[in-house]
């Protein structure tokens, strides 16, 4: 058995992945700003990136470490994580961590990135510079309650009768549900195979942002939702607009609108050789999610 620290605990990804981990046998930290708040699994213990004088006692006696701390929020992104990325790998070499896991963004390394791509791939980068080897996993929408993403989807489809999209929502991507990451990501976990190595993972469909509104709509309203896509709009429009329909920060819907105008597609496979599963598709994915909007309500 192995002890694996999860920052970001309490967070979208971090909550379910914290028993999952414990299920599979491991003994779980969760790293958290707010120790005495926390509710999930495994061990509360204080820790705060934007720290570093706060990250050697939760990393004591770790093995691996899973990574899932992004500044999203803030105008700042770019510069706060990767000050967290870099402190965080000093921390985890010196307490001789065996293992750094990395939940980051898809998308081709030869294209054109948004800053937030390229955010993701700096701490890609950083977390491995104090060398702990490092695996990174990089996904496209991640599809579960309580996602921005998520959020933004269902809130578009369930408060627009029609929609007019922008251009970006021609653009294609991969949604993958949340149950299918939290299976990827304890599958690499304290796994020999997977260490030193960047994998893409992604769901059953290709879909453009358009045709993920649509299937969305049917699962949600058991009809076609009519929606016009116009050769129009930045991502600051797009971003208050998201803000004024669904009440997502804006600040943080223009960095995810901004990646939005990139294709970003798995193009290889090769984590289902070290952990071998099928993925769901999309409409899987947002039956699971409706049905968990329903159960925390």
């Amino acid at each position: 058995m192995s002890t694996v620290l999860v920052t970001g605990a309490s967070g979208f990804v971090g909550r379910r992945l914290a028993p999952a981990l414990a299920k599979a046998g491991h003994e779980v930290r969760a790293m958290t700003r707010r120790p005495d708040d926390y509710d999930g699994v495994g061990e509360p213990v204080f820790g705060d990136v934007a720290d570093p004088g706060s990250l050697a006692a939760p990393l004591e006696g770790v093995d691996t470490a899973v990574y899932l701390v992004h500044s999203l929020d803030d105008h700042d992104f770019e510069r706060k994580d990767a000050e967290a990325a870099r402190a965080f790998s000093l921390a985890a070499a010196a307490q001789g961590v065996q293992q750094i896991v990395y939940l980051g963004g898809l998308g081709a390394d030869d294209g054109e990135l948004s800053a937030h791509l390229r955010s993701r791939r700096e701490v890609e980068s950083l977390l491995g510079e104090s060398g702990v080897p490092v695996t990174v996993l990089r996904a496209a929408i991640v599809v579960g309650s309580g996602g921005v993403s998520w959020e933004m989807t269902r809130e578009l489809v369930k408060n627009l009768p029609a929609m007019i999209v922008p251009k970006w929502a021609a653009t294609r991507t991969q949604p993958i549900a949340l149950d299918d990451v939290v299976r990827y990501l304890v599958g690499v976990v304290d796994n020999d195979e997977a260490k030193d190595r960047v994998f893409e993972i992604g769901g059953a469909d290709q879909l453009s942002y358009r045709g993920m509104l649509a299937q969305a709509a049917r699962e949600m309203h058991g009809r076609f939702v009519p929606i016009v896509q116009v050769p129009v709009g930045t991502p600051m429009l797009s971003s208050w607009w998201i803000k004024l329909v669904t009440g997502v920060d804006a600040t943080t819907a223009g960095n995810l609108i901004d990646s939005m105008g990139t294709e970003v597609l798995q193009t290889d496979t090769s984590i289902r050789d070290v952990v071998p599963f099928e993925p769901m598709t999309y409409a899987q994915a947002v039956r699971l999610a409706l049905g968990e909007d329903s159960r925390e309500r």
